[in-house]
């Protein structure tokens, strides 16, 4: 090998270590942003944006998105969520992949349900579904995809205050998650168990409302979730509460808040203060009742103007698509009316031209026939 080929050798190689180190050092970073979501979403973040500043690649830029939005509503700041989904839901037009285009939706109508938007929540979960329908039987993704689909339809029931409907949902999901068996899915089985046990507790079923906080807790426990074991013992605490023991479950409340303290999930805040509160009525400690109480109201106010500002971006959001529609539907009208117009000019210089034509074969036999006449 000539010197001249052993460099372009070396250059060649040094390039691929180099870009594969790269990869490497990205994917490292892209985990632990995940990792971080439910511990220090503003880590989560902050990694996220240093990701996003470098990546070209269209998948991997859509998937830095969805951290990111997740992350954002992790802090229930639904606006800075929704605003990377809508990035993500532009970029994702450039693939045909159904799994990135479904996994953006299946977020997309996550998000809806969390600002309370149910049927616009629901309409695209079907759309989703369009998309989920390609997916080859028996794919990880379609059961991953299908069980968070199920997982947001019992939201939405249980939002509603349809616990069975929602319990039903709920376990189809568990069901598919199931069929995965891998630690990607711990968060939403963690999730979904929570929500599963608030539907027990709905139908006075305690002891099976225990057991799924229980299972919540240990899927959040292995992947050293604290929002989510935060959101588990919350459950519990609740639960504990119904039965009258207040002292455990202020002990669990307690636990709860040391967990989400560095989160900053203003509902799961605002969720911890109101039960404490509670508990403190009901052993009849005023001074504690009112602090607590008034620490409820503190966060719920910041929560419904963080709310209120992302609700007013999605109805702007709303509103462009409306008014883009709009203006499609203009632009075809325009386009239909002046392509009628040009046909009927067409058709009336045909017409014109044939009628100029018979005109001037008329008056040829005319001319043919006076001749003849004084012949």
């Amino acid at each position: 090998m000539n010197r001249v080929a052993r460099f372009v050798f070396f250059l060649f190689l040094f390039c691929q270590i180099s870009l594969s180190g790269q990869k490497i050092s990205d994917d490292s970073l892209m985990k632990k942003a995940n990792q971080e979501i439910y511990n220090n979403p503003e880590n989560a973040i902050r990694i996220g944006k240093k990701l996003l500043q470098k990546e070209k690649d269209v998948k991997r830029r859509v998937r830095i998105y969805l951290v990111l939005s997740t992350a954002n509503i992790a802090k229930r700041d639904f606006d800075g969520s929704l605003r990377y989904l809508l990035e993500a839901r532009e970029l994702v037009k450039k693939t045909d992949d159904p799994v990135i285009k479904t996994r953006v939706l299946v977020a997309i109508a996550f998000q809806y349900q969390q600002m309370d938007f149910y049927s616009k929540s629901l309409e695209t979960i079907d759309e989703a579904g369009e998309y989920l329908s390609q997916f080859p039987e028996g794919d990880l993704d379609k059961y991953f995809e299908t069980a968070r689909s199920y997982a947001l339809r019992g939201m939405i029931h249980k939002s509603q205050s349809n616990p069975e409907i929602a319990l039903q949902e709920f376990l189809i999901a568990v069901k598919n998650f199931d069929k995965i068996k891998e630690k990607k899915t711990y968060f939403n089985q963690s999730i979904v168990y929570y929500n599963i046990g608030y539907c027990y507790l709905f139908l006075n079923q305690l002891k099976n409302a225990e057991l799924a906080f229980m299972k919540s807790m240990e899927f959040a426990r292995l992947i050293k979730a604290n929002s989510l074991e935060a959101f588990a013992l919350k459950g519990l605490a609740e639960m504990n509460k119904y039965n009258h023991q207040n002292q455990t479950a202020l002990d669990q409340l307690l636990k709860a808040q040391h967990l989400s303290q560095d989160i900053g999930d203003l509902t799961l805040n605002e969720g911890i203060y109101k039960e404490m509160s509670d508990n403190y009525l009901a052993m009849g400690n005023q001074q504690l009742y009112k602090f607590y109480n008034g620490k409820a109201f503190e966060v719920n106010a910041k929560r419904e103007q963080n709310e209120l500002s992302s609700i007013n971006h999605a109805i702007d959001v709303h509103n462009k698509e409306m008014a883009k529609k709009s203006r499609e539907i203009i632009d075809d009208y325009n386009i239909l009316t002046t392509a009628v117009i040009m046909a009927g000019l067409l058709m009336t210089g045909l017409l014109l031209y044939a009628a100029l034509k018979i005109r001037k074969k008329n008056r040829k036999y005319q001319d043919e026939i006076q001749k003849l006449i004084h012949f």
